[in-house]
């Protein structure tokens, strides 16, 4: 085989250091996005917080852009006009001119704008932020980081075990049973699964034994703890009620013998079978609905997230005001002082210390002058073609997609799709996250357009207002849509009414 030299040319697409950063920050929400600026001002010591930036005549500048509306709110919006915004960020990052203008011009004249592509921080500059006992130590230390346990379902069960007398072997029997029971409440082996695997452990237990165990933590808190399936959780709790509430002995034997009934709403075959009125039925059915399901959720590990909203939308004389949240993160800028610090045409240790950060601190704040722009242009551009969502409500909603909304602001689809992840706007109709705004549509009979969202909200209404003794089912509602000129097929009405964790007519069906 012979060797030979070639030489190929082409093209391909590089990325900088500075836009490997800028797209990540794009793409951070709130939350992660504030854990990100601590650690840049943890790290590096050329970035500090900066105090509100003020106009000339002394007022605090905020980012927004204004959209007029020419109707009176009750009328439908019509055009609209935006007025120039002014970047939170580039407002702190000018304030590092002043009185230090003529340092801060001698040591940016000395950094590069531009690294080599396909290249990372590490690949250029020192890492600041070096890992030792005292950084170790401080977040040991750091309390408030740390998540608070919650009691678990277990525990609470264990803790009330622990203060009921019980012979050893009962006890055993016990802690077998608590571990067997869900994080609802119910227990995921029947009674007989049990009896068999504790005869693996216990010698000659006798069911009865576990039977009798069981019924003892059936008196448990919360109450309907440990049943062995739904209708037993619901006659548990029963039966700590008070004998003499009317519709008691009816309650329990629908569901002890006729659950299956009541979750198929056959009411005519349980009042035969009962041998009771529709009104005696209606008040047993009030109680039950009353009961706690799925006991064991009201104990357990606190999951609650909270949201963040990023943009804040409201109207202020009929005109829809759009502004970024100025709580998401400090405004940064550069210390004047540090960054006087550094000498042209010096490289020792120090120097090289400081323009490292430098470089690094200048990019991270414009890669956060870039993020809350094209935020803010992207959520100036939805409120744009949303305005009816913002009047009207859900059933005002337009179609909208990336691709709209990427030539309004002229950006690429992907970039609009890692500015609405994790983005949250804050309207007069509620908090929703920027995605929720973009929806596929259905044509109407008039050559129009309607929203996939504001069909559900439709959809949502209709079934609000129907007669509960006679629900409309998934071919009424398609035809009712096809009388306001929507077409919609039967398996769309029954898609979008399982998203909303709306049942099916049958199941609608109620007595009372």
């Amino acid at each position: 085989m012979k060797q030979s030299l070639q030489l190929r040319m082409g093209q391909s697409l590089t990325m900088t250091p500075q836009l490997q950063q800028a797209i990540r920050l794009l793409q951070l929400s709130t939350l992660d996005l504030q854990n990100e600026i601590q650690e840049a001002l943890d790290s590096n010591p050329m970035l500090e917080v900066g105090d509100d930036t003020t106009d000339k005549d002394g007022n605090t500048i905020e980012e927004k852009a204004i959209y007029e509306n020419s109707q009176s709110p009750n009328e439908a919006p019509t055009e609209t006009t935006h007025e120039a915004s002014t970047s939170q960020t580039e407002e702190a990052h000018n304030n590092t001119e002043g009185n230090n203008e003529e340092s801060n011009e001698e040591w940016s004249q000395a950094i590069p704008e531009d690294l080599p592509v396909d290249t990372s921080w590490d690949d250029v500059y020192q890492s600041t932020a070096p890992v030792g006992p005292a950084n170790r130590d401080e977040e040991d230390n750091n309390f408030e980081s740390r998540r608070g346990s919650t009691e678990s379902l277990q525990d609470h069960l264990l803790w009330q075990l622990n203060l009921t007398p019980f012979s050893d072997q009962d006890r055993l029997i016990a802690m077998m049973i608590i571990d067997d029971i869900q994080d609802n409440g119910l227990l995921s082996s029947s009674i007989n699964e049990i009896h068999a695997g504790l005869l693996n452990q216990i010698d000659e237990v006798e069911l009865d034994e576990v039977e009798a165990v069981l019924h003892r933590l059936q008196q448990f808190d919360p109450p309907g703890v440990a049943g062995q399936d739904l209708g037993d959780c619901l006659f548990i709790q029963l039966n700590q009620l008070d004998s003499d509430i009317p519709s008691l002995d009816t309650a329990k034997a629908i569901v002890k013998e006729h659950i299956t009934l009541l979750g198929s709403k056959d009411y005519k075959t349980l009042m035969r079978k009962l041998r009771i009125r529709e009104n005696e039925l209606r008040d047993a059915i009030q109680l039950i609905q009353t009961m706690n399901p799925r006991p064991g959720d009201d104990i357990g590990l606190d999951t609650t997230e909270y949201v963040v909203p990023d943009i804040f939308v409201s109207k202020k004389a009929d005109r829809w005001v759009v502004e970024l949240n100025p709580d998401i993160a400090p405004k940064l800028r550069i210390n004047s002082d540090y960054a006087s610090m550094v000498k042209r045409a010096d490289t020792s240790g120090d120097n090289t210390f400081l323009k490292n950060n430098l470089q690094e601190a200048r990019w991270f704040l414009k890669s956060l002058q870039s993020r809350n722009e094209t935020l803010l242009k992207v959520g100036s551009a939805i409120v744009e073609k949303q305005q009816g969502f913002l009047d009207f409500g859900e059933e005002a909603m337009k179609p909208l997609v990336l691709h709209d909304i990427a030539e309004t602001v002229e950006m690429h689809e992907s970039t609009i799709s890692r500015v609405t992840t994790n983005k949250y706007m804050h309207t007069p109709q509620g908090i929703f996250e920027l995605k929720y705004f973009f929806s596929s549509h259905v044509s109407t009979d008039s050559g129009g357009e309607c929203s996939s969202t504001a069909i559900r909200a439709i959809i949502k209404k209709l079934i609000a207002a129907e007669n509960i003794q006679k629900p409309l089912s998934d071919s009424k509602i398609t035809a009712l849509l096809a009388d306001q000129g929507i077409k919609v097929a039967r398996r769309t009405i029954a898609k979008y009414r399982e998203a909303m964790n709306i049942p099916p007519s049958n199941e609608r069906k109620q007595l009372v």
